[in-house]
């Protein structure tokens, strides 16, 4: 950053430390607030830095010079001023910064891990989907003074991007949960998610910071060897010579765990579904227990969290039981999800699917790899979202509809009940529509 740049952030963090907060839609502005205007390839922000003064903010960053009035701050790019100005308040801050991505369960270990880290520490962490180049700065610059640790979520979906997420919020800590098929359309290839998912390890490995691993997974494991950088594996997070296990089955619809560290043994009765969750609740433990959170303390966050992200989330209608996974997929927690579905005890039971995006060229092939998994479902209980589904399914005698409105008119017009059922696709099919006629 040159000289000029810095003394203007200096300048903007001195605003920032006298206001209400940061915000970037104008239309939601609170008082005493600064505005960003960010702008897209649809939109300029700088034509709202007025409006967002209307509605109260203390002045607006923009970065297009005919919107300049008196309580305007022009900048070369609002957008990279905004993420200087996160990453000079997360140096400001001073306390330690967890990162967290990976291709699945990088958003329930998160919630996780701050839920138990939460016993014992004053945790700020990333809200909602806010994790990428505008939501993590988002999340430094909202953490309150009294934060004593920071719980960031990074997500990505072309290379470089956890690399600049990283020169952010210069974490000092970091886990992936795993690198799996997604994004393909921006990585390339798996061997493409592979190398952007370590570029967390990377950035851990020059700056001298620690990453807590999955050491039953070959391909992290494999990685973090070939690296210089400070490695502590979910199997044993501690110097006492104690070993960490946990171990999964299935009671009713929400997940039990049997956790055993040393001569320690629980039973961790979860609110979550699928047995996948089981590497997410390690990883909080084993994270729990490196930061000095004792184990009951761990175990009891664990019991203590609640989805409500869609994201293994179970609800009861009054009709029928939903599994709520509705967030986002990708071929291996479709097929995760699946599979925990598949070894649930329900009298009746039934898949709504939504197209898995973002695939590429392996769009088709992912997909028939998904019909494969749910073969043993009857037909007729099979519904499935989407112009891919569509086309490979063709034939199958599943429910086959263009997308989640074309479904939701066909529950509307003949509702299941009794029913437990799986509902899982990409974001983009928006099958959350369905929940309120199931």
């Amino acid at each position: 950053m040159g000289l000029f740049n810095a003394m203007r952030t200096n300048y903007i963090y001195r605003l920032f430390k006298n206001s209400a907060g940061v915000n970037t839609d104008s239309r939601r502005v609170k008082r005493n607030e600064i505005f960003f205007a960010l702008s897209g390839c649809r939109h300029n922000g700088n034509r709202y830095a007025a409006e967002a003064i209307e509605n109260g903010a203390l002045c607006a960053v923009i970065d297009d010079r005919a919107y300049e009035t008196g309580k305007t701050v022009v900048v070369d790019d609002a957008l990279a001023e905004l993420q200087a100005l996160a990453g000079h308040h997360r140096n400001v801050l001073g306390i330690p910064v967890l990162a967290i991505t990976g291709t699945n369960g990088k958003t329930t270990t998160k919630e996780l891990v701050a839920s138990v880290l939460s016993k014992r520490e004053k945790v700020h962490f990333t809200r909602g989907n806010l994790n990428n180049h505008i939501g993590v700065p988002l999340t430094i610059l909202s953490a309150p003074p009294d934060t004593e640790i920071m719980v960031i979520e990074m997500g990505a979906n072309h290379a470089g991007e956890i690399k600049q997420l990283c020169s952010i919020a210069q974490p000092d800590y970091g886990i992936i949960t795993n690198a799996g098929m997604a994004h393909i359309e921006g990585f390339g290839s798996f061997e493409g998610v592979v190398r952007a998912k370590t570029e967390l390890y990377e950035y851990l490995g020059q700056t001298g910071g620690t990453a807590i691993y999955d050491d039953a997974n070959l391909l992290l494991a494999e990685k973090i060897h070939g690296m210089e950088v400070r490695a502590v594996p979910y199997s044993s997070p501690c110097d006492d010579g104690r070993e960490l296990i946990t171990e999964p089955y299935e009671a009713d619809i929400f997940l039990k765990a049997v956790v055993v560290y040393g001569s320690e043994e629980y039973v961790v009765n979860t609110n979550l579904f699928g047995a996948c969750n089981t590497e997410n609740i390690k990883a909080a433990i084993a994270t729990g227990l490196f930061f000095n959170v004792p184990m009951g303390d761990a175990v009891c966050a664990i019991e203590e969290y609640r989805p409500d992200n869609n994201r293994s989330q179970v609800k009861h209608t009054g009709r029928n039981t939903l599994v709520c996974d509705s967030y986002n997929a990708n071929p291996s927690s479709m097929a995760a999800a699946i599979r925990s579905f598949l070894k649930l005890r329900a009298e009746k039971k039934a898949v709504i699917l939504g197209d898995m995006l973002e695939l590429g060229e392996r769009a088709e092939h992912e997909h028939l790899h998904i019909l494969n998994e749910i073969r043993s479902i009857r037909p007729e209980n099979v519904f499935l979202a989407g112009r891919i589904f569509g086309k490979v399914a063709a034939g199958s005698g599943y429910g086959l509809f263009d997308d989640a409105a074309a479904l939701r008119s066909r529950f509307e017009a003949s509702r299941p009940e009794g029913f437990t059922i799986l509902i899982k696709g990409s974001r983009g099919t928006g099958l959350e529509e369905l929940y309120d006629v199931l």
